[in-house]
């Protein structure tokens, strides 16, 4: 059965790490938000946009047609026979997360959720440490963090769809290794390992 990988939680949760380690681990195609929604402004992915919460290509309208751009490029790929496919973003809202599993019915396949989460402190150290890096394509800071942890729906529709929790305040070898016996080995991802 084809799978969509849905790497999701708060900025600075260690999503995106994990998401694109995974993806290369198994050589699946990844879509990253950040990239996306840079992409359809056109804009390069290292450029930082300062806009506040809500606002600029982080509005509500940008954001869903972000979000909708990822869903197209997810079944473009399950439709041209791709095993599996990982989308990583907040997804925080229900609504999101819920058309990643109609996507998934529509197309026969498998919604597995990956919910990244890590202390505020480490939350601090990340945001200190991408704020230093030029080449960091994601704009989140401490304020936007604050904003969306208030605002994060919690994943309740997926408890019982087996949702994935992984803290990932280990190195990113060991979380891959976690979320390999999670997804029940290699055989049960849908993938071969490259």
């Amino acid at each position: 059965m084809q799978r969509i990988y849905v790497f999701f939680g708060r900025i600075a949760s260690g999503k995106s790490t994990l998401a694109e380690k995974f993806a290369d681990h198994y050589g699946l195609p990844y879509y990253n938000t950040d990239r996306v929604r840079k992409e359809l402004a056109g804009l390069d992915p290292a450029t930082r946009c300062a806009a506040g919460v809500n606002q600029g290509i982080y509005s509500r309208v940008f954001s869903r047609r972000t979000y909708q751009a990822m869903l197209d490029r997810a079944r473009d790929d399950l439709q041209a026979g791709r095993p599996a496919v990982v989308l990583d973003g907040s997804y925080s809202e229900r609504a999101e997360r819920e058309q990643v599993l109609a996507l998934a019915a529509s197309q026969g396949a498998a919604a597995v959720f990956i919910l990244c989460t890590c202390a505020e402190d480490e939350v601090k150290r990340r945001l200190a440490k991408r704020a230093r890096d030029p080449k960091a394509v994601s704009d989140g800071r401490w304020e936007i963090y604050q904003a969306q942890k208030a605002t994060f729906e919690p994943p309740d529709e997926l408890r019982d769809r087996g949702l994935i929790t992984i803290e990932t305040d280990a190195p990113v070898e060991i979380l891959l290794a976690r979320l390999d016996k999670e997804v029940h080995g290699a055989e049960r991802t849908g993938c071969k390992r490259t």
